[in-house]
């Protein structure tokens, strides 16, 4: 069994600590060094639910995670797709679905390995560590490794799982410019895994302006090819279906991720309601509560090269507690409202034409965010209601979750990735339906 952080970031200490008594030489500290950073990266990128990303946003989903990659680079075939990599990966695949608010982070940030991302709730993260207490690890931490594991792939060029690695800790980082040629790197040295090709395509849509036609498209179809369910190939696939209007094919490839789930789990519910969304656009009659696709799709209808017959692929995950969104809507509780305003001892800190992300995030659950709109400092005091209309995913909706915490920062990178030195203020717990906030941007991050 794999150490927790903690656990491996005492070995780590306790590692320097040899090494500067003079117990262990340079080469016994530097190769034991690498295996220990190897074993921290692997647990933030596929982390138990007390692990915490300091200063990160993932899950995911992203997945992600948000986002929660750093496998073998050539990976086993998984039973089924995991869940909360469904989850996680709307917060760009299926985000897009209903144009909502795309944020500038990677969109992925998960993997058919544990499908949990790290930086997955870009704009709801506090960078305090979150509220459960966990096995913090910082940004600046990934960072540090990623950089150091770049350049021994200098003198290792050909490490395959090394690559890897580094493309999905950029990803992490929400570097999706330097995730690029690392997963290039990683699929020209192992051309015939279908999860490294996903996650190539997935990086290059974020630098290709979001829009996954093109040559991030010919990733997609490549991944699927080879494994027909992968499914971050089948959730890109479905999203450029329903992007170019072919809603029958963007439920269909989305349906081929949801035969695999459980009829009755929470996040088949979610899958379903995005399916149900192309369905009604497709004139096609919707899945009941419960309801399974017969045969798996239709198949008839599906993106190119995206046709064959679902298998299941990865393990499911835990999922968060949700409220299901038609009791939400029933109650009547589908929307946050409030005021933004700046503290004052804050506000030489702040430029007229930074970016204001507004946004909610689940009070228990994934950090990403459910709903978040994007304003501008010189918009202060801003007036703000969010709700399924501003959702980032149709499978995430607000109304999915009872309670919430509601944020607002202020980004002058215009980055949905907090960044030391970004402005922020978050409310307590609240349930849904309270229209009466007062949010104050009274903190620095990371100070």
């Amino acid at each position: 069994m794999t150490p927790d952080i903690a656990t491996l970031r005492r070995q780590l200490q306790q590692l320097q600590e040899l090494h500067a008594s003079g117990a262990l030489d340079d080469v016994q500290f530097a190769q034991s060094r690498e295996r220990l950073e190897r074993l921290i990266v692997e647990q933030v990128m596929n982390p138990t639910d007390d692990t915490v990303i300091e200063g990160a946003a993932p899950a995911a989903p992203v997945a992600a995670p948000v986002a929660a990659p750093v496998a073998a680079a050539a990976r086993p075939a998984r039973a089924r797709p995991s869940t909360r990599l469904i989850a996680l990966s709307s917060a760009f695949v299926l985000a897009l679905t209903v144009g909502g608010y795309v944020m500038t982070g990677s969109p992925s940030l998960w993997d058919q390995r544990a499908g949990t991302p790290t930086a997955n709730a870009a704009a709801g993260a506090d960078g305090q560590g979150g509220q459960g207490g966990g096995h913090e690890v910082t940004m600046e931490q990934i960072a540090a490794m990623a950089d150091g594991l770049r350049q021994r792939l200098e003198t290792e060029p050909q490490n395959a799982e090394g690559w890897a690695m580094l493309g999905r800790s950029y990803s992490v980082l929400g570097r999706a410019a330097d995730a690029v040629p690392a997963y290039r790197k990683a699929v020209e040295l192992v051309p015939d895994d279908a999860g490294l090709l996903a996650d190539l395509a997935d990086s290059l849509a974020v630098t290709n302006n979001r829009q996954i036609a093109g040559e991030p498209m010919t990733f997609v179809q490549r991944a699927l090819k080879i494994d027909p369910n992968q499914p971050k190939a089948l959730s890109l696939a479905g999203t450029e279906a329903f992007l170019r209007g072919d809603f029958k094919a963007a439920a269909s490839l989305w349906e081929r991720i949801l035969i695999s789930q459980p009829a009755d789990s929470p996040m088949a519910q979610q899958v379903r309601e995005s399916i149900n969304e192309a369905r009604q656009r497709g004139g096609l009659p919707l899945l009941a509560d419960g309801e399974m696709p017969k045969g798996g799709a239709v198949a008839a209808t599906a993106a190119p090269a995206a046709t064959a017959q679902a298998t299941p692929a990865a393990q499911p995950a835990a999922q968060p507690r949700a409220q299901p969104a038609t009791q939400a809507a029933a109650a009547g509780k589908t929307s946050v409202a409030g005021t933004v305003t700046l503290a004052p001892a804050l506000a030489g800190k702040a430029s007229p034409e930074d970016t204001v992300f507004v946004f909610a995030r689940a009070a228990e659950g994934p950090r990403m965010p459910l709903a978040i709109v994007r304003k501008q400092v010189k918009d202060l005091p801003i007036t703000f209601t969010l709700d399924d209309s501003s959702a980032m995913a149709p499978t995430m909706k607000l109304s999915n979750f009872p309670q919430v915490i509601v944020g607002a920062r202020i980004s002058k990178s215009g980055n949905a990735m907090p960044q030391p030195g970004d402005l922020q203020g978050l409310s307590q717990p609240v349930a849904l339906g309270s229209n009466s906030l007062k949010i104050v941007i009274g903190e620095e991050v990371g100070r």
